[in-house]
């Protein structure tokens, strides 16, 4: 028998189905959205057969209405014919999926004649059981369709294996106000600031004079380790409390010299261990 990937992409709606059905498109799979789950062991047993397609995307969410259930009697087939499978569990904060709906001007299937708070958290409930069963949970609160399209690369093309956590870090002014979506956040105002030396002021943490200046006092480097070894310290036991995404904010003042440069430097530490980390630079053109 030959081997076919066969992929099901599922999970709250407005989270990213539909985008990461084309990035799946883009990578050579052969997608189908909006399929009935009941309709799975008949599509397996076909594919499996067939010596023109190895690699199968399938969305399928709660629009599908009570044929959604189907989907635990259609895995067991798989299991018991041994066809492998992979699920994809796609989800956001509630706060970006109203926001979402609301630009798009989308009713939420679930939240017909109520507001889209209520079918987001009846969705969540439905679709909990699934979720636990998921390969890979993504978030993608603060993913752009591109770093959707990028994470989904690194598991099914690059074969790295999803650690279950997305990090952003991002830089930030204090004078513009704390993130509200941040889970931890690092103040490093206490370090040397650039902005006091008249060749730096116009520029940003992006540049090597800045990260040279601010990079060049122990107690930076000193804060950056310490910073580094607490993160990773953090990490596997957010995953192991089921968190998907974790959010880091670093501020300084203006969010422009020091917050941006420490920020880089974490973003540099975090990468280079395999996780998939997202960097953005709030508040760096404010001033």
């Amino acid at each position: 028998m030959i081997f076919v990937r066969f992929v099901i992409i599922t999970g709250l709606s407005g989270a990213g189905k539909t985008q990461a059905l084309k990035a799946m498109e883009d990578m050579g799979f052969f997608c189908i959205d909006n399929f009935p789950p009941a309709l799975i062991p008949k599509l397996a047993d076909l594919f499996y057969q067939s010596k023109n397609i190895d690699k199968v995307a399938l969305g399928m969410d709660l629009r599908g209405g009570q044929f959604f259930e189907d989907i635990y009697s259609s895995l067991e087939f798989l299991k018991k014919n041994n066809y492998d499978y992979e699920i994809i569990f796609l989800e956001a904060s509630d706060e970006v999926l109203i926001k979402r709906f609301k630009e798009t001007r989308r009713k939420h299937p679930l939240s017909e004649e109520g507001r889209i708070v209520d079918g987001i958290n009846e969705e969540r409930k439905r679709l909990a059981e699934i979720r636990k069963i998921a390969n890979s949970i993504i978030d993608t609160s603060n993913l752009t369709s591109s770093q959707l399209k990028e994470e989904l690369s690194n598991i099914f093309l690059k074969g790295k294996k999803f650690k279950g956590i997305i990090i952003n870090i991002m830089s930030f002014g204090y004078k513009y106000g704390i993130p509200l979506d941040a889970d931890l956040v690092f103040d490093v105002r206490f370090l040397p600031n650039p902005f006091y030396i008249e060749e730096l002021r116009p520029l940003t943490g992006n540049d090597e004079k800045v990260k040279e200046y601010v990079m060049k006092w122990e107690e930076a480097k000193e804060f950056l380790k310490k910073l580094g070894d607490m993160i990773e310290f953090l990490i596997p036991y957010y995953i192991r409390e089921g968190k998907s995404q974790l959010v880091i904010a670093i501020g300084c003042t203006g969010g422009k010299h020091r917050s941006v440069t420490i920020a880089n430097a974490l973003y540099e530490l975090l990468k280079s261990d395999d996780y998939f980390v997202i960097i953005h630079h709030r508040d760096i053109g404010e001033e």
